[in-house]
């Protein structure tokens, strides 16, 4: 019998914007699956977190021996498919442990510690102290070099991709873009990743949002979506999502971050370059900052 599993509004909401029919069938298996889930691995679950994630259904739950963990329940797509060999190959080591995790079709449910008390670095710090905490933890994650046979992909063919679907919509419809700060900004996407002095495992979506007060650590990461490549990319997330400092200096933002996290600065600038103008089309904030960070 199949317990009630109660879906939060943004994953819906999410599912029913993308209108992808491979998602929509996903979420309508879902409750299905995550009961599936429950069962095999023993736990007692409580109520999803809120707002709750776009891609996955996540609530705390509990083993047989009692123990206190998550269980992350998502659709499988290509920039979170290692999350689970990124948290095992971190061994929690400034990130979230991973306990277990399997594989069901289009759906990746992993086990996960649970973080106590849990409230994200967002909501208990200014920006300026989440800079400092977040450059800490991610020196951390950095530090742990891949082997050859990793599984990870490339940030290189990803940016890749991202270039070409920004291209298609900028074709399709280029909302009064400039034509030559487009190209700029794709030309620089497919090429600041190929010319990295070193590379390391990437979180990729390393922001404030994704890193949550514990007891184990004062802060870990989650949700990672791990690649191989450039640590400069690794700063652009966060600065993306301090809106106000970003709108009125953003290129002293990106220095502060390069500074912090030991990297040349003129890297960072020049990926949010990219990514300001990956966004452009869709945000009207993200055309003016591309404008005054090109090259």
């Amino acid at each position: 019998m199949v317990r009630t599993i109660w879906i939060p509004p943004q994953l819906a909401d999410a599912v029913d914007e993308d209108d992808y029919p491979g998602r929509v069938s996903w979420l309508a298996a879902l409750p299905a699956r995550v009961d599936q889930v429950a069962a095999v691995w023993g736990l007692e679950l409580g109520e999803p977190y809120l707002p709750g994630g776009q891609c996955a259904w996540v609530a705390p739950a509990r083993n047989l021996a009692g123990d206190a963990l998550v269980l992350k329940v998502g659709w499988r797509h290509r920039e979170a498919e290692h999350e689970a060999d990124a948290l095992r190959f971190w061994e929690g080591d400034g990130a979230v442990r991973c306990v277990a995790t399997r594989s069901l079709e289009d759906t990746t449910a992993l086990l996960l510690e649970r973080c106590v008390p849990g409230v994200p670095l967002n909501c208990s710090l200014p920006e300026p102290a989440q800079d400092v905490v977040l450059a800490g933890l991610t020196r951390r994650l950095w530090a742990h070099r891949p082997v050859d046979g990793h599984p990870f992909g490339s940030l290189a063919a990803m940016c890749d991709q991202w270039a070409e679907s920004f291209e298609l919509d900028f074709d399709a419809d280029s909302r009064g873009l400039d034509p030559g700060l487009a190209r700029a900004g794709m030309a620089m996407l497919r090429e600041v990743p190929r010319t990295a002095q070193r590379s390391v495992l990437l979180c990729t979506d390393l922001h404030a949002g994704n890193v949550l007060c514990s007891q184990r650590e004062p802060w870990l990461v989650i949700d990672p979506k791990p690649f191989i490549g450039d640590p400069a990319f690794d700063a652009v997330q966060h600065i993306l999502n301090c809106e106000e400092r970003l709108a009125t200096d953003p290129e002293g933002l990106s220095r502060r971050m390069a500074e912090l996290l030991e990297l040349d600065p003129e890297r960072v600038r020049l990926w949010l370059f990219a990514r300001c103008a990956q966004e452009s089309l869709h945000d009207p904030m993200m055309r003016e900052l591309a404008r005054r960070l090109a090259p």
